[in-house]
């Protein structure tokens, strides 16, 4: 069985000596942490290679993280996107989540790798969208999973700058997802920019990038509390 190192050298070739060595990090801490944290149920060395690293990274083909740039990974979980994001461009990375125990984690193993660009926030996306300190002052959003994308968006959205984008990335279900989320994506200032499919090797699946545009200030009203946002989706 080949190992995380060797799978993430096969399928992700263009990336720097360094990048490889941080990546190798953060998969051996994810699986000595994830005995007793329970972070993630993808801890084989293709799940890790391919559904956590080769996933997450297939962000860069949109361009968008080829400079510094702010980002704000929400939902962040055991740190996905964000950690691979922070190893692997020069974009400075927010890993947001609501579990403390999670953040501590990507903290760690940020310092663990030898990454100094991440850092962590905690609490509720519908919360913190809401304060002055971060609502509209990321230039790019992303989130993985997390929840169905007209709730997402009503998340994220907040969070962008006019002129930044928030990627969602979804299943091979997104599509579907984004019919039912146009009228989100309108009210609160986006613009479809980009849908882009991704198949991942080995497991047959293919995941979908939908990229939105913040091409207008999100209106004051949003994001509404996560109960009402729940019960009444955009």
């Amino acid at each position: 069985m080949k190992t995380v190192e060797e799978l993430t050298r096969e399928y992700l070739p263009d990336l720097s000596e360094e990048m490889h060595r941080k990546l190798s990090v953060i998969a051996a801490r994810l699986v000595e942490v994830n005995q007793s944290l329970n972070l993630t149920a993808l801890t084989a060395p293709e799940e890790i290679a391919l559904l956590h690293f080769y996933d997450s990274l297939s962000l860069l083909p949109t361009g968008l993280f080829d400079t510094e740039k702010t980002i704000l990974d929400v939902g962040c979980g055991g740190g996905f996107p964000s950690l691979p994001l922070a190893a692997c461009t020069p974009c400075r990375v927010t890993a947001n989540d609501a579990t403390a125990k999670k953040l501590r984690f990507v903290e760690e193993t940020a310092q663990a790798a030898g990454i100094a660009s991440l850092s962590t926030l905690c609490g509720r996306a519908e919360e913190l969208g809401r304060e002055k300190a971060y609502r509209e002052q990321f230039d790019i959003v992303v989130s993985r999973g997390v929840a169905r994308l007209n709730i997402l968006c009503e998340w994220c959205l907040p969070f962008c700058t006019v002129g930044g984008s928030f990627v969602a990335m979804k299943g091979r279900n997104g599509k579907e997802e984004l019919a039912e989320a146009e009228h989100a994506i309108r009210v609160l200032g986006g613009e479809l920019a980009e849908v882009r499919e991704v198949p991942i090797p080995v497991f047959d699946r293919m995941h979908t990038l939908i990229v939105v545009k913040k091409i207008a200030p999100t209106d004051g009203t949003y994001p509404r509390s996560n109960g009402r946002i729940q019960k009444k989706p955009l």
